[in-house]
């Protein structure tokens, strides 16, 4: 026999359809949006998962605003950062970043389980963090995702 039953498929942009996805973070603890997010911007749960393509659906986030922190991490887990410069360390906790940026807190949390490669910086554009119950992506027909049902 010299022809193989099966053969490896790989996705290449032409052979990957993307899709829209609804998920609502209403009192849904962080980590657990944040990984179920990233799993889908990455297409792993597509049976043609390809890790050196973009084959993930586009993850629409609704009141990202509104995610759950468990216990004291509110007030008392904190990020630092650099600014690249003598003493430029800064901290900041959670409370501090819904304060400026409502959403921001989510897009952080997503990208720290992309990959750190240029593939995860164009997967991050994937993301749309939305403060209200209004879809703006209304005309992609997304399907919507209940994570607590999952």
């Amino acid at each position: 026999m010299n022809t193989q039953s099966y053969k490896t498929v790989f996705a290449n942009p032409k052979t990957v359809t993307k899709g829209w996805v609804v998920i609502d973070a209403t009192d849904v603890v962080l980590g657990r949006l944040a990984s179920r997010v990233a799993l889908i911007l990455r297409g792993k749960d597509k049976p043609y998962f390809t890790p050196n393509q973009d084959c993930g659906d586009n993850v629409v986030v609704l009141n990202a605003d509104k995610v759950k922190l468990t216990g004291k991490k509110l007030t008392d887990k904190v990020f630092v950062r650099y600014t690249g410069y003598p003493g430029g360390q800064r901290f900041a906790t959670p409370k501090e970043i819904l304060a400026k940026k409502p959403t921001e807190l989510v897009r952080m949390a997503v990208k720290g389980m992309l990959p750190k490669t240029r593939l995860g910086n164009k997967l991050i554009n994937n993301l749309y963090l939305v403060q209200g119950d209004v879809i703006p992506q209304k005309a992609q027909n997304p399907k919507t995702i209940k994570l607590n049902e999952i």
